[in-house]
Parts: structure tokens; sequence; C-alpha cells
């Protein structure tokens, strides 16, 4: 479609310039002239229409988002927050960052990780387009890189509570339990970003259940629930702790709690007895 549009705008670009070189009468002048007033009319109009189509689209991409993590059950940090400002730059750093949010915000990261690239190297050192850099090496899986990035920034920003629980859950998938504790337990005695204080305490949960430490994996699941009752993964996996603490009948009233939609999780509850 953009292309389609863009093409049609440039031949009557053409069409117009074509005229005006010709122009030899103060008629054809004031002719040519209401036609470039015309087409920047246009123009401008359909940049309006296609800018209000993009930010419709936005809720789209929140909408499918949310039904693929309640079907996928992702672990990951939610991706979230406000798109970078977007400036006029005589290098166009700005636009290639704008960019690689929405491309992040859509799933394709690779795409993304593309864009922050060619942003920060036309800027180098944007500690937010080395965030967003690093939330998209994360989300593709991609943990080395991830962790050089997200060090760069926290050499920056040391109080930067979502870069360190992007950092520990990275270390967590890396099984680098130690060190994914080491930077949780930062993030929590930081306390300066609600969000990052959440998944600090359900990551740290995490970590405790994979090493086998239920009692310990329950306490942070417990505090993870306190500061978000409706975080539905950490219901889930409180009640696997239980469940692995052969106590099954602690474990499935968490699996299915007054307020909270068990349909989401259903398939999983089902299978879970097996599972472990």
């Amino acid at each position: 479609m953009s292309d389609s549009v863009g093409a049609n705008f440039r031949a009557k670009y053409d069409e117009i310039a074509t005229k005006l070189d010709a122009v030899s009468e103060p008629s054809e002048r004031e002719a040519v002239k209401q036609d470039i007033v015309a087409l920047f009319k246009t123009v401008d109009q359909a940049i309006n229409d296609l800018s209000a189509l993009k930010e419709e689209i936005r809720v789209l991409v929140d909408t499918y988002k949310s039904l693929a993590e309640q079907d996928a059950g992702s672990q990951a940090p939610q991706f979230t927050g406000a798109a970078p400002a977007l400036h006029a730059d005589h290098i166009g750093a700005s636009t290639f960052k704008e960019k690689g949010w929405s491309l992040i915000s859509l799933g394709d990261y690779p795409g993304a990780i593309q864009a922050l690239q060619k942003a920060l190297s036309l800027s180098p050192g944007d500690v937010q387009a080395e965030s967003l850099l690093g939330w998209a090496q994360m989300l593709a899986e991609q943990y080395d890189d991830a962790l050089d990035t997200f060090d760069i920034v926290l050499q920056k920003e040391p109080t930067n509570a979502l870069a360190r629980i992007n950092v520990g859950y990275v270390c967590l998938k890396k099984q680098l339990f130690q060190d994914a504790i080491e930077h949780l337990s930062k993030a929590i005695r930081l306390d300066n970003d609600k969000k990052a204080t959440l998944y600090a305490h359900y990551y740290l949960g995490l970590v405790y259940q994979e090493r086998g430490m239920f009692e310990d994996a329950e306490m942070f699941f417990m505090k993870t629930l306190k500061l978000g009752p409706n975080l539905i993964e950490a219901y889930y996996e409180l009640g696997r702790a239980r469940w692995a603490a052969d106590d099954p009948d602690g474990a499935r009233p968490r699996w299915c709690p007054s307020n909270v939609d068990c349909g989401i999780r259903s398939q999983q509850v089902q299978s879970v007895g097996q599972t472990l």
C-alpha cells in the first residue's frame, strides 16, 4: 500500500515539476501553483490518515500480545512503555530508534536489532537505544549479546532496575544462578521501579525452584503475588513449587485461585502432575 501511494504521489510530483519547467506565462504559473497546493494538501492528509491508522494498529498489537502471552505463558517481562520521543535530527538516529521500538512491540526482534544497531551507528552511546537493543536481543534469545549490551547500560546507569532484572532473567536462562540472584536482589534493594521489583521477586522464585529450594521459591512467589495479584504465572509456579515439595493439596488452589480465570492455564494444570 505504502509503495503504491508513494508512487502515485511521486508521479504527480514529477508531472507538476515538468509543467513548472515549461511555464512561460503568469497564468500558467498560477495554474501550477494551484496544482502544488493541491498536492501538498493531499499528501498532508494522507500522512495524518496513515499516522492515525498506525496508532490504531498499536491497539491490535497490544491485544495480540496479551492473547499470545496468555497462550504461551512467557516468563520474559512484558515489553511496555512509551515510545521514544521522535525528534528531527540531521543524522536520523531518532527515526531508527523509534522503528526499533515499534518492531519490538510487533515481535520482529531481528528487525528491531538491525534498526537499533543502525541508530547506535548514527548516535553512539545513546542509552535508550542501547536499552532497547538489549531488550530485542534478550527476546530474540541472543543472551550473550544481551548481557554485553545491558552491561554497557548498567555501567552508565547503575540504578536502571529494568536493565538489571533483564540481566537477572538472562542469567536465569543461562543457568548462571548466583549471578541471577545477585542482580535480582540488587533490583529489589533499589526498589525504584514497581515492575522491576515485581519481576525480580518472580525470577528469584524461579531461580530457587530450579535449584530445588522449594520453600525459598514459595516465599518469593508469595511476595510476587502481594506485589502483583494478577500475575498468572506466579500462581502457576507457586503451585508447581508446592507440588514439587510433596504438597499437592496446597498446589491445586494455587493453580485455580478464586480471583483468576483458570481457563488461561487449564491445559497446564491438567498436565502439570505428569510434568513434575
